[in-house]
């Protein structure tokens, strides 16, 4: 029997492999392009940097003499740490406490926080989990069951964010791949990361100010409750989803 082959399907067809073939290419080529930049920039500049923050009068001096394009600066670091999923963010955000205060220093993560984001969210639902397997493995994609539900869903990822020593990155990334609103992710990445962040940008003030002992018992209670908060996390991640709340 012939098999009559329709040749509109057939160039949607390659159509569509085509785009998916640019999408993955993309979603590869970006991000790596992103981190090489940024490990060149390390290699190159590490040391200088290191050496400059560990200097309190050199950070004051340098905000003075630059204070648009040492906030600028602050903010960029923010946006690519959120977005090389794998660096950490206490670090930079104890830095801008050092450099600008423990509000402005807030202020300034929140902000760059808050762009990288709505960049990765809407990356992640353009070219879909690809992407999101560039800085995950599909085992640590799949371990996380929470995303499995239907109900309470962006309730729960809220209180996740909003409790320190949970794995943050990862839902970062894995929020573009869920029905939740652009709008709702945005309240949710901002408002979720603020305690953790003040806390951040607190410290970093203290120490600026030389007021040691403040910042090192301020950075134990937070680590106490990342701890607390990375527990609770792990006990919630592992409660069985029902087939009612089940999005597959």
């Amino acid at each position: 029997m012939l098999r009559i082959v329709n040749t509109t399907d057939l160039h949607e067809d390659k159509k569509s492999m085509k785009r998916r073939r640019i999408q993955r290419i993309l979603a590869i080529a970006v991000p790596s392009a992103i981190l090489l930049v940024t490990l060149l920039l390390f290699i190159s500049h590490g040391k200088d940097v290191i050496s400059f923050i560990t200097d309190p009068e050199r950070v004051r001096s340098y905000v003075s003499d630059n204070p648009v394009l040492s906030r600028l600066l602050f903010l960029a670091i923010t946006i690519i740490r959120v977005v090389i999923a794998f660096l950490p963010g206490e670090p930079v955000e104890i830095g801008a406490g050092y450099a600008f205060g423990g509000i402005e220093g807030a202020i300034i993560s929140t902000l760059g926080i808050a762009i990288a984001s709505i960049t990765i969210f809407l990356a992640v639902r353009r070219f879909g989990r690809p992407l999101v397997e560039l800085f995950f493995t599909p085992r640590q994609i799949d371990s996380v069951k929470i995303f499995k539900r239907r109900k309470g869903l962006t309730a729960g990822i809220f209180l996740i964010f909003l409790i320190p020593g949970t794995p943050k990155d990862i839902f970062t990334y894995l929020t573009g791949l869920t029905p939740i609103s652009l709008k709702s992710w945005l309240f949710i990445s901002v408002v979720g990361r603020f305690p953790s962040v003040i806390s951040s940008t607190v410290g970093g003030s203290l120490l600026s100010s030389g007021q040691i002992l403040p910042a090192v018992i301020l950075y134990a209670g937070t680590a106490l409750l990342g701890i607390a908060g990375y527990l609770v996390y792990k006990r919630y991640n592992k409660v069985p989803v029902s087939a009612s709340e089940n999005t597959d």
